[in-house]
């Protein structure tokens, strides 16, 4: 904006031109205003900062197997970066490994897919963006089973979705029951997310219980499913892992999300992907190509080798699911010490999310610390007194309950459990 003035010097008139500075448009987009930031990061980061402090905290909030990448995939790495791997791959991934992902699928899985139908991805969190776009139109509705992911309602939003929370208590396991879904469902239904093992209750669905979900999306034709399978190799006998996709008349209804970041300690690399009809992985391509690009190089490179390990990952991986059983054991059978704690035993994955509506309410508090009224008061709670970072429930659409993760060393767990029995033992109930 341009002011001129009339000033009087020297006996002269003279005219100044200023210019007054315009205020900039400091809106953002609706829909990213109103994402919710994720508590999973936010109590981590919590707990990191207080360790820089010097304080003793045990983390169990992170989602991040404590493993290192087996070295057959960190010699894999290595020689991508000696051998020159280090420029663009294709789009969607490169043929080789998008080739092992489908030898793979059909080995473990039952599943037939071509490499056109397989985009790989910075992550599996990428993966599930993609295809939740690339399926969903303005005001579709996503019904997403809770407990839930942190992310699935948030990525339902941006795509300009509504998120449908069905809620699944902890007397059916966690789990979406058929009658929940029934009554959940409309004509704007499109997409039901699905994830087994879970996160964040460690649950599995049997093949029983997916048939009985399969013949009620069987009915409705714009009803599109996305199998979040990322934990598929961290599960607990006798429980088995289950493909949606595989289920009869399901293929052509499925989008399959998987990756390598839980079951190969690869988090830091990465690399997931997304398998599913030929029009959805075109989409999905098409929507990386305009963000993203392609999956590192060097990940993709190290992808194959994991692939190669053997059947659900070889001795490397057997090893890291047997040392997540002991300690799911070890804290399942602390937990259920503890009076006021209500726990559906996890049956995968590396997660518990126990019931702690004793410890939280209107009347619930602690000396030195104060009102406990929700779950968020209570982890604060533990993590300022106890030392031990935990995540509330109302992050995964379980306010009755906080998570734990045990993807931590057995002495970690050791502390920790001690120090949360502890704690809990000083608050005034509800």
């Amino acid at each position: 904006m341009r002011c001129t003035l009339s000033v009087q010097y020297a006996g002269r008139r003279v005219y100044v031109t200023t210019m007054h500075k315009k205020e900039v448009d400091a809106t953002l987009n609706p829909r990213v205003v109103a994402l919710k930031l994720s508590k999973t990061m936010a109590l981590t980061d919590l707990a990191s900062s207080m360790r820089e402090r010097g304080v003793d905290v045990v983390g169990l909030a992170a989602g991040e197997p404590d493993f290192d990448t087996p070295s057959q995939i960190l010699d894999a790495g290595m020689e991508a970066l000696r051998t020159g791997k280090t420029h663009y791959t294709p789009n969607a991934g490169t043929h080789a490994l998008r080739q092992a992902i489908c030898n793979k699928l059909e080995q473990e899985n039952g599943l037939e897919y071509t490499p056109s139908q397989v985009v790989v991805s910075n992550g599996a969190k990428q993966s599930i963006w993609q295809a939740v776009l690339a399926v969903c139109s303005e005001n579709d509705e996503v019904l997403i089973p809770a407990p839930f992911w942190v992310s699935y309602p948030e990525m339902a939003k941006l795509a300009g979705a509504k998120p449908v929370i069905v809620d699944c208590p902890a007397q059916d396991d966690f789990l979406l029951t058929p009658a929940a879904l029934k009554a959940s469902l409309t004509p704007a239904s499109r997409l039901l997310i699905l994830c087994s093992p879970s996160n964040p209750t460690g649950s599995v669905y049997s093949r029983k219980d997916l048939e009985a979900i399969a013949e009620i999306v069987a009915d409705h034709p714009r009803l599109m499913v996305l199998s979040d399978e990322i934990y598929e190799h961290i599960i607990y006998a006798p429980a088995e892992h289950h493909s949606f996709a595989a289920l009869p008349g399901m293929y052509d209804r499925t989008l399959t999300v998987n990756g390598f970041s839980k079951a190969f300690a690869m988090t830091g690399w990465r690399l997931g992907y997304l398998a599913a009809p030929h029009h959805v992985a075109k989409a999905a391509a098409a929507i990386q190509s305009q963000s993203t690009s392609g999956a590192s190089s060097i990940a993709q490179h190290a992808g194959v080798a994991a692939l190669q390990l053997g059947p659900k990952g070889g001795q490397p991986v057997q090893h890291m699911r047997e040392a997540f059983q002991q300690r799911r054991d070890f804290v399942v059978k602390q937990l259920q010490q503890i009076p006021g704690v209500t726990l559906v035993e996890p049956k995968g994955a590396f997660y518990c999310l126990p019931v702690m509506a004793s410890f939280f309410g209107p009347s619930a508090s602690a000396d030195g610390f104060g009102a406990i009224p929700d779950a968020d008061a209570l982890c604060r709670y533990l993590l300022e007194v106890g030392q031990v970072a935990t995540v509330p429930g109302d992050a995964f659409g379980a306010p009755d309950c906080i998570r734990i993760s045990y993807a931590a060393s057995m002495a970690d767990l050791e502390k920790a459990m001690e120090r949360l029995s502890t704690a809990l033992r000083k608050v005034i109930p509800n």
